[in-house]
């Protein structure tokens, strides 16, 4: 495991400035917050900063402002909220630089919490832009970046002010690197991943970099109607990219090489219509007619998927097994989710789930507490799981 500064290795912040960039992207309905998992997230780093005296000035991005100030996108919406979640008093400073920034930090106890305004109002929070990495960092004494969920950006927020202060991960970032590398880094084996959603090519490069690494490659959701037809399976009208079956088989020539077992659905649930509960069919996929969709995993299939996890130590799991939004679609989904589950509970497995329909998906199926570790990240999440460098992280090792 490469090893990172967090918390522990932090010293004596009594007094001190601290800088922690944390991902407050909440969804809204006005002023009200929807879902506080990004705040509660957040709240352990920022609380036990402030409990050891430290400054701390909470940096985050709200929203696509596009370098402009936007009082749409004000992070003010947010503090009402981050402050019931951390049950402590949140005050507002109207910037992340510049000189009222500074006085306004300067005018902080010990001990005490701001949020600064939005980074993304400045034109070189994206880009990374040196000058504004100099201006914010003037701030602070030390940086903590504990929003995984924005480490696959290089911008001044998340990469630069690591160059620049002394920089460690939060308690955030630490237990998502810590699963993560459970998960994938240097995993227990039999490793199985399950790879869902609509399109193939979204997550090409997932899955060519999954066959080298996991022993069974679970593929559900639309993607896996692709592999089908690459099969020569005619799949009717169900959802599916014929010009990517050529990288289908490919993916699965490099599998057999690596000695990966891919698992394609062998019954399936189809419909002619898809709408929520319309008539369906359970069928063989040999049995799909021309004006028939596939649109979840077929029973047969998802007792033999939960009868190969029972043999595995580790699951990495991106995406549903089928349309799981409208019923009866999220069947596979939930019943393999519950699998997983209670294997995790009964200590036989480490499971790990990432990305947003994923996190609905298994919440749907009351599994998501049950999973070793689930990450609320997306982008970030998808690239590591294409094994690329994630900047924000990388700025971290020791």
């Amino acid at each position: 495991m490469t090893a990172f500064r967090t918390l522990d290795d932090i010293g004596d912040v009594s007094g001190k400035r601290v800088l922690v960039r944390e991902d407050l992207n909440v969804p809204m309905d006005g002023d009200r917050v929807t879902d506080d998992t990004r705040l509660r997230a957040a709240a352990p780093t920022v609380a036990e900063l402030a409990d050891k005296g430290a400054k701390v000035l909470v940096l985050a991005h709200f929203g696509r402002p596009k370098g402009e100030r936007n009082p749409e996108m004000s992070l003010a919406k947010v503090v009402k909220a981050f402050s019931e979640v951390l049950g402590r008093e949140v005050r507002f400073i109207d910037d992340c630089q510049g000189a009222d920034a500074a006085n306004a930090v300067a005018a902080m106890a010990p001990g005490s919490i701001a949020l600064l305004e939005n980074t993304r109002f400045h034109k070189g929070e994206e880009k990374n832009d040196p000058a504004l990495v100099e201006a914010m960092a003037a701030l602070g004494d030390i940086y903590v970046n504990d929003a995984f969920s924005a480490a696959h950006r290089a911008h001044a927020s998340t990469e630069g002010l690591a160059h620049k202060l002394p920089a460690y991960a939060g308690r955030s970032m630490q237990a998502e690197l810590e699963a993560l590398e459970k998960a994938l880094g240097n995993p227990q084996h039999p490793v199985a991943a399950v790879v869902g959603g609509a399109k193939v090519s979204t997550k090409l490069d997932v899955l060519k970099h999954l066959v080298t690494k996991v022993d069974h490659l679970i593929i559900g959701g639309g993607m896996a109607n692709t592999f089908l037809a690459a099969r020569g399976i005619d799949v009717g009208k169900s959802l599916c990219e014929h010009d990517l079956t050529g990288t289908a088989n490919e993916i699965m020539d490099a599998a057999d090489k690596a000695n990966c077992t891919v698992h394609l659905p062998y019954d399936v649930v189809v419909a002619k219509e898809f709408k929520a509960n319309p008539p369906t069919r359970t069928v063989n996929v040999h049995e799909v007619e021309a004006d028939e969709m596939i649109l979840d995993v077929g029973p047969a299939a998802v007792e033999a998927l939960a009868d190969a996890l029972k043999t595995c130590r580790t699951l990495v799991w991106n995406g549903p097994l089928g349309a799981f939004e409208t019923p009866p679609f999220d069947t596979a989904t939930v019943s393999l989710a519950r699998t997983a589950a209670a294997l995790t509970q009964d200590g036989s497995l480490v499971s790990v789930a990432g990305g947003g329909d994923t996190v609905a998906a298994l919440n749907q199926a009351g599994a998501g507490d049950s999973f070793t570790f689930v990450s609320t990240a997306g982008g970030a999440f998808l690239e590591w799981m294409e094994g690329k460098e994630l900047p924000g992280v990388a700025a971290l090792v020791k």
